[in-house]
This record gives C-alpha cells, structure tokens and sequence, in this order.
C-alpha cells in the first residue's frame, strides 16, 4: 500500500509550509463494462479488483445488470523489431488423412 503526503501551506506560519496528513493512494483502478437487463445500457465502473464481483446499478438505477467479458490490446508502432518468423509445418507425408494409411 502507498501512502501520499504533500506539502500544504501552513495556515499558522506566513508562507511555511508543512507536510500533510499522509492519504491513502489508490492509483488507477481497473474498469469493468456492465450492461442492464432492464434499459439495455452499457456502462463502465472504475473499481478495486477485490470489488470485482460486486453488483453493479446502472446510470438509470436499474439493479439488474451483467458483467461483460473486455478485453485488451496493444499495438506498438516503431521499436525496431518484426514479429518474429513462424516455424515452418512438420511434413506430414501425403494423402487425404494426412499420411497415416494413404501411399
């Protein structure tokens, strides 16, 4: 867990300054996308991974939603690199079931 602290102006002192109450720093959070049974609207909730699971209510307030599978990708453009080469196939022999019982 990381903790926060920042120096804040000082009311008592003219132009010191202190170091604040230490808060707690979430950082960025993953977004879950839920859609509502009722109203048909999907929406994204920013929330803990522990919170998951939890149930979700939609803008409109409707309480019977599901959560959708989302999923991610990167595409990175320069670096340098090509994908690497596939491996060439294994020669199978021939025939119609791959070589086992075909000459």
């Amino acid at each position: 867990m990381i903790f926060i602290r920042e120096y804040v102006p000082d009311p008592g002192s003219a132009g010191e300054t202190r170091f604040s109450t230490p808060t707690r720093y979430a950082g960025p959070m993953p977004s879950y996308a839920f859609r509502c049974r009722s109203c048909g609207d999907t929406f994204e909730v920013n929330r803990p991974m522990a919170q998951s699971s939890d149930p979700a209510v939609c803008p409109h307030g409707h309480d019977d939603t599901v959560k959708l599978l989302t999923t991610f990708a990167t595409v990175s453009r320069g670096g340098g690199g090509t994908p690497a080469p596939s491996p060439a196939p294994t020669p199978s022999g021939g025939g119609c079931c791959g070589g086992g019982c075909c000459a």
